[in-house]
């Protein structure tokens, strides 16, 4: 395990800009302590300063994992955010979606969200920008990148695609090797 490079730090910091821009700064200094980024074959992981000099006593080829995995790297250098993020880019989300009941199975089922699924969007959101998927309750069931800005959703076809998704719960369930 080991802190990411400048490379990586930037790559991955402009992943979390899309869906949280400046509230970055509120995952790393919390009021319970200090929280890092760390890299650990490929992956990243969010973690407490404590827990990260607690698992220097580990070998790198016992560790498995430590703290909540936010994603990882592929081996081009590109980063992909996992759904085990999703806990933490909720509450600092800058730009919402929410979708109707019944087009959420759609969503959990790995389907891009359409604009007759479309119950809210958050005001001012952008083309291609990175957006959290919440159900009518307000429970967040995934992540996405706009395929259309508001002023677009208005006037779009039903059948069209609003919402491209990137993520969502049904994850855990089908990709549950790829996770852990």
């Amino acid at each position: 395990m080991r802190p990411l490079t400048d490379a990586e730090t930037v790559t991955f910091f402009e992943k979390l800009a899309k869906y949280i821009g400046g509230n970055i700064k509120v995952l790393i200094d919390r009021p319970d302590g200090q929280w890092c980024f760390r890299l650990h074959r490929d992956r990243v992981y969010y973690v407490s300063e404590d827990m990260v000099r607690a698992a220097t006593s580990i070998g790198r080829e016992n560790l498995l994992s430590l703290g909540t995995s936010f994603g990882r790297f592929n081996r081009k250098g590109k980063f992909r955010l996992h759904i085990t993020a999703l806990t933490y880019l909720a509450p600092y989300a800058l730009f919402k979606v929410w979708v109707k009941p019944s087009a959420e199975q759609s969503f959990l089922y790995g389907n891009h969200v359409l604009k007759s699924g479309l119950a809210r969007i958050t005001e001012g959101t952008p083309q291609y920008q990175g957006v959290v998927v919440y159900n009518m309750n307000d429970i967040p069931l995934g992540f996405g990148a706009t395929a259309k800005s508001t002023q677009e959703c208005r006037t779009v076809d039903p059948a069209n695609i609003v919402v491209f998704r990137q993520a969502d719960v049904g994850e855990y369930l089908r990709d549950e090797n790829i996770l852990s």
